[in-house]
């Protein structure tokens, strides 16, 4: 009962937050200009360091660069790096974007209804961790529109401005037992908290979330597909570099 009232209060909250500022413009407007948070010590704050798996999401809009976690995730990991190197992203669009929410690819048939694996197409379960949470730049898996089952391919990155979970919030998650370091980095750099339990978190954005916000903005129909097609050229998978290439 705890955590589905925990879910309900924050999907209410957070859902009026995503109204708001759709109608005034205070979530676009929010999620500019973005600045990096200093003293937070959750995992996804943390830089890259020497040898960490990484990937870079080269779309038309510019690069995405993001950090993985395959001691938390494997399978959702090992499923996009997969696909990944195989070629499956290249050249699909992001089919959903929402200003203020996030922005979601995967789905060649742009019905948000399709997908696949690296399994033969076979779905994967939810890989759930109090170490990964849905802040702004969290990467995670999306389950297909037609609720067959679980993960394939579909994913999306939360693009919530950095003052969307508010001191109301926050004591509630507080008071339905969120660690307060998560409330804390919520609070700091905003995200979607109605979201964990419920998807898988693999990665998170370290560099190019302006690029994020910018595909955040493109103008979209009622359907929330962009007027005009946002790309995916490629998508490179390696290790984290400090040293510049030669």
């Amino acid at each position: 009962m705890k955590k589905q009232f925990l879910r309900i209060c924050c999907l209410a909250a957070s859902l009026c937050i995503l109204i708001s500022g759709c109608a005034d413009g205070s979530i676009a407007s929010g999620s500019k200009h973005r600045t990096r948070p200093e003293g937070l010590n959750e995992l996804q704050f943390v830089s890259p360091q020497e040898g960490d798996p990484i990937a870079t999401i080269s779309t038309s809009m510019g690069d995405i660069s993001i950090i993985l976690y395959p001691e938390l995730a494997p399978m959702a990991v090992e499923n996009f790096t997969g696909l990944a190197q195989d070629g499956y992203y290249d050249g699909l669009s992001f089919h959903r974007v929402v200003e203020g929410f996030l922005i979601q690819t995967g789905d060649a048939t742009k019905t948000g209804c399709g997908g696949d694996s690296i399994w033969n197409g076979r779905d994967f379960p939810n890989e759930i961790s109090d170490q990964l949470h849905h802040y702004s730049g969290a990467v995670a898996f999306a389950h297909p529109r037609s609720g067959d089952g679980g993960n394939l391919s579909q994913l999306y990155i939360v693009q919530s401005a950095q003052n969307s979970v508010d001191k109301e919030i926050g004591d509630t998650l507080l008071s339905n037992g969120v660690r307060q370091e998560v409330v804390d980095a919520y609070r700091a750099v905003g995200g979607v908290p109605y979201l964990d339990n419920l998807d898988t978190v693999f990665a998170q954005v370290y560099s190019g979330m302006d690029v994020v916000d910018a595909i955040a903005a493109v103008d979209c129909g009622d359907d929330e597909v962009p007027e005009e097609d946002v790309i995916i050229n490629s998508i490179t998978v390696g290790t984290y570099s400090a040293a510049p290439a030669e």
